[in-house]
């Protein structure tokens, strides 16, 4: 009887020592790196949180976080067709990034077959102003090693030609104001098999 006893008060003793852990892994901070919740008693910078009367803890709400720097985008030619949807250009203002990737994308137009060249692949980085219009011309990053200057020209005009085309995009107030002067670099990538096309009779 003794020793019943004396198992059942082990098991309540460890029970009620494991719960603090759990209550501590429950509230795990949710931000990351070093962004804690503000409390009276630091004089750090922290995070501001919501909290609700009947929560134990800080919560956060949720927010659109600040662009980055440097927006990225990969242009294919021949898209998948699982991302056709990602193709097409939105019909109304640009309010998101994924419209403004969907317009890019839609505005491309790749050089004839006959001028191009199967796999290359050339990069550009350029900003937009507020309005749509973009800030200078677009500066080229990357392009495939060996392929000749003729090929890289061909490219460059191809990508001016399209961006021309599309320009000035419709931003809205919120994007545009977000978008302005921002570095926005793009790959396009020519993934045709222009074998194949030269073969067709």
């Amino acid at each position: 009887m003794v020793g019943y006893i004396l198992a059942c008060l082990i098991v309540a003793v460890g029970l009620a020592g494991a719960a603090p852990f759990a209550v501590a892994r429950d509230r795990t901070n949710p931000v990351p790196f070093a962004h804690t919740p503000c409390s009276v008693f630091d004089n750090e910078p922290c995070t501001p949180s919501v909290c609700s009367i009947l929560g134990p803890w800080p919560c956060f709400p949720e927010i659109n976080y600040p662009y980055g720097q440097n927006l990225q985008l990969t242009i294919l030619t021949v898209p998948p067709q699982d991302q056709a949807q990602k193709y097409r250009r939105p019909d109304h203002d640009l309010d998101t990034i994924g419209d403004l990737f969907a317009a890019l994308r839609a505005c491309w137009s790749p050089p004839p077959a006959d001028s191009a060249r199967e796999g290359m692949q050339m990069s550009v980085r350029f900003s937009f102003k507020r309005s749509g219009e973009m800030i200078g011309a677009p500066r080229v990053t990357f392009a495939t090693a060996g392929v000749p200057a003729d090929t890289r020209t061909t490219y460059l005009s191809a990508i001016n030609a399209s961006l021309d085309a599309c320009l000035p995009l419709k931003f809205t107030g919120g994007l545009g104001g977000a978008l302005a002067g921002r570095p926005i670099a793009i790959r396009y990538v020519d993934n045709r098999e222009l074998g194949k096309q030269a073969e067709k009779p």
